[in-house]
């Protein structure tokens, strides 16, 4: 199945025209919850699966972000792309390329964790998108006290700088690629940094969810499908490619009014109805595609034309939903913001 938003590569993420930057450090928004971040990145190798688009690849190397809460506050600041990184992100744009290296995240480098046993959010970005885009919500549901894994999909991001300084590109971004080969690949993907980060004490292996934006979010759906394990799962205003079939777990659909039932995006509709379990499909009023990540507050700091929802604003839409959902799907807490419109947060509708 083609999908439109898999082949759009850049401009499915920074839709504007070329601009000039309005400042040289741009800064995500603070965690909301009470707890220190900390953060580190994991190599991982899968030596029993080759790579999916790199032939000559003799396995399938990923890298993977971890935040969770912290036992200490202080120490160096995690960095938030590199150089080579940045430079891919930015290239079609008219902003200094090495201008997101400088963006300020919030999480601290290594400190041990304050506890084991956490529950634990595998997320997934979108198509050609690091998984640096889900800081923002993978810092404030740290804060919360998650263990969040970002899993950058190694030949699908515009750039993946590995520890012994290799950069890769995105060898997948094709005209018309099939979106369900991708989220093929993904679930596979996911499926083994779950299996390694099960061999640690940090996990509670009984709560776990899987969230991501766009093909991510595709992929996190699928992924549920195919794992037992996970618990619950999210995707932000990612077209499903293919299908959900008979889904029976809880699943939170968050997107742009796009996706309403009678939109363009006829997979949610067609997907919707063979969701079982606890589901919700809201949409949020001025949100556009990269809204729900950390672009929602970049473009504009980076002098890059923005949807009419500001940033900041959408992202906290988003952070208040998805912890909710987490709350009440692995926590067992009763979140009434799931139970329908908000005077809080108007912007959003539900839809059945």
């Amino acid at each position: 199945m083609k999908t439109p938003y898999v082949v759009a590569a850049l401009s499915s993420a920074l839709i504007a025209a070329p601009a000039h930057a309005e400042t040289a450090k741009p800064s995500l928004p603070e965690p909301t919850g009470e707890q220190t971040v900390g953060t580190t990145s994991l190599h991982l190798v899968d030596i029993e699966r080759r790579d999916p688009w790199n032939q000559e690849a003799a396995a399938r190397e990923l890298m993977v972000s971890l935040w969770y809460p912290a036992s200490r506050s202080g120490g160096k600041r995690a960095s938030y792309l590199t150089k080579e990184e940045s430079a891919a992100v930015l290239k079609d744009f008219d902003v200094p390329p090495e201008t997101l290296t400088a963006t300020r995240a919030h999480a601290r480098v290594s400190p041990p964790p304050s506890r084991a046993r956490l529950p634990l959010v595998l997320m997934s970005p979108g198509f050609t998108m690091p998984k640096a885009t889900l800081t923002s919500l993978a810092e404030d549901l740290a804060s919360r006290g998650y263990l969040v894994a970002a899993v950058e999909h190694t030949y699908e991001s515009v750039a993946t700088t590995f520890p012994d300084g290799r950069t890769t590109t995105c060898l997948a971004c094709v005209r018309g690629q099939d979106g369900a080969k991708v989220a093929q690949g993904r679930v596979a993907d996911l499926r083994f940094v779950l299996d390694q980060l099960m061999r640690r004490d940090l996990v509670d292996r009984s709560r776990i969810a899987v969230v991501g934006h766009s093909m991510g979010g595709n992929s996190a759906a699928h992924t549920m499908l195919a794992d037992p394990r996970v618990k619950a799962a999210a995707n932000l205003d990612g077209t499903f490619a293919p299908i959900v079939p008979n889904l029976g777990k809880p699943f939170l659909m968050v997107g742009t009014t796009k996706h309403v039932p009678d939109g363009k995006d006829s997979t949610w509709r067609q997907s919707w109805a063979n969701m079982t379990g606890w589901k919700r499909w809201i949409t949020v009023t001025g949100a556009d595609h990269s809204s729900f990540v950390d672009y929602a507050v970049l473009r504009p700091q980076l002098g890059l034309p923005a949807p009419e929802l500001v940033g900041a604003r959408a992202l906290k839409i988003t952070r208040a939903y998805l912890a909710a959902f987490l709350d009440t799907h692995l926590r067992g807490r009763d979140e009434p913001l799931l139970d329908g419109p908000s005077t809080a947060y108007p912007e959003v509708r539900f839809w059945k």
